[in-house]
């Protein structure tokens, strides 16, 4: 089993992560998002296997001048979700270089467990990226792989508790250790505190 009721900090990286985000949080869809500034943040517990876990997800701005603050997430981050929309091209030719700036600001985390996301699978008839282009990057670069909708909510149960399900295996065997420096704390069944966990 993963360790004791742990806390799970997810980072999640590109576009339409804000309704992603907030429709495992808060079940909702909100289609119009303002800019995240710096980083948001959201929680939920989930359970994996017969254990509770506590996902703290942040959701991190891609502008240069929260690089400073972002990059100390990236640090501390067990896992993170890279999200590129389906029905535009662009967003899935940035996701090469938004992987490269994630594992240079994770700075030594390479533990750190990686799902891309393609948003939008709703808007089949709209597609410009096909599934098994993400799957074919996904597979080249060692990252696990999801198509979701925060629209109508598929697979966005499964995309955050899928990345912590890995988390807890690369916990068994012994690839991550639960230190500070891991993103990882395990926790009693106290989950009442709700602050996120300092960046390291």
């Amino acid at each position: 089993s993963c360790a004791s009721s742990p806390s799970s900090p997810d980072s999640i990286i590109g576009v339409g992560k804000s309704c992603l985000l907030l429709q495992f949080t808060d079940k909702r869809f909100q289609p119009v998002h303002d800019l995240t500034i710096g980083v948001e943040f959201g929680q939920r517990m989930v359970t994996i296997g017969k254990k509770k876990i506590k996902l703290q997800i942040w959701d991190t701005a891609g502008q240069e001048a929260f690089r400073s603050i972002t990059k100390s997430y990236y640090r501390s981050a067990a896992a993170a979700l890279l999200v590129y929309d389906i029905t535009r091209r662009e967003t899935f030719n940035h996701v090469a270089s938004w992987l490269e700036e994630m594992r240079e600001q994770a700075d030594g985390n390479n533990n750190i467990t990686i799902m891309l996301v393609g948003n939008k699978s709703d808007l089949a008839q709209r597609r410009a990226v096909s599934t098994e282009e993400g799957e074919q990057f996904a597979k080249e670069n060692g990252l696990a792989f999801m198509e979701t909708s925060a629209r109508t909510r598929h697979n966005v149960e499964e995309a955050f508790p899928q990345s912590s399900s890995m988390v807890c295996q690369k916990i068994q065997e012994g690839a991550i250790d639960l230190s500070k420096s891991s993103g990882v704390t395990p926790g009693g069944d106290d989950f009442s505190r709700l602050e996120p966990l300092p960046p390291s």
